[in-house]
């Protein structure tokens, strides 16, 4: 991997100029450390604007990452993992690197399947101990029973 360039697929690149990280005090249990230190890391990736993607790459990744897209078509993700801002900003970068290119996948086209002669067999004979086991359920001479 290039130092300043982060490779999604083989089609995409992402240069790192096109991320910026916001970074906070992580929350949780940790004593002074946590409660002085800025360790959270916020990744945030302009996913509408970005010059990277073509039209059709953008559409797609919109519409599967589209909850987790504000208003202005930013993708924002956190990490704080770990105690470190340096392991969280590698973390949170590993985890956009993994969510893009899955976004990015192409969906694989169904393939109509009939069901088989014997699956149409079994579950007509299941209908028909259905349909027995409730004949046998009414009482004789009840209407409706021929």
């Amino acid at each position: 991997m290039s130092e300043d360039v982060l490779i999604i697929n083989e089609e995409v690149a992402i240069p790192l100029s096109e991320l910026s990280y916001r970074f906070a005090r992580s929350s949780g249990p940790g004593g002074q450390h946590v409660q002085r230190t800025e360790t959270k890391v916020e990744l945030l990736f302009d996913l509408a604007n970005s010059p990277s993607l073509t039209e059709a790459q953008r559409a797609l990744a919109q519409s599967r990452l589209a909850g987790r897209l504000d208003s202005d078509g930013v993708l924002h993700m956190t990490s704080q993992a770990g105690r470190s801002q340096l392991d969280n900003r590698a973390d949170v970068t590993a985890r956009f690197q993994q969510l893009l290119a899955s976004a990015l996948k192409p969906s694989k086209r169904r393939k109509p399947t009939r069901p088989s002669l014997a699956a149409r067999q079994r579950r007509l004979e299941a209908k028909r101990r259905r349909s027995e086991a409730k004949r046998r359920r009414q009482m004789p001479g009840a209407p409706g029973e021929m």
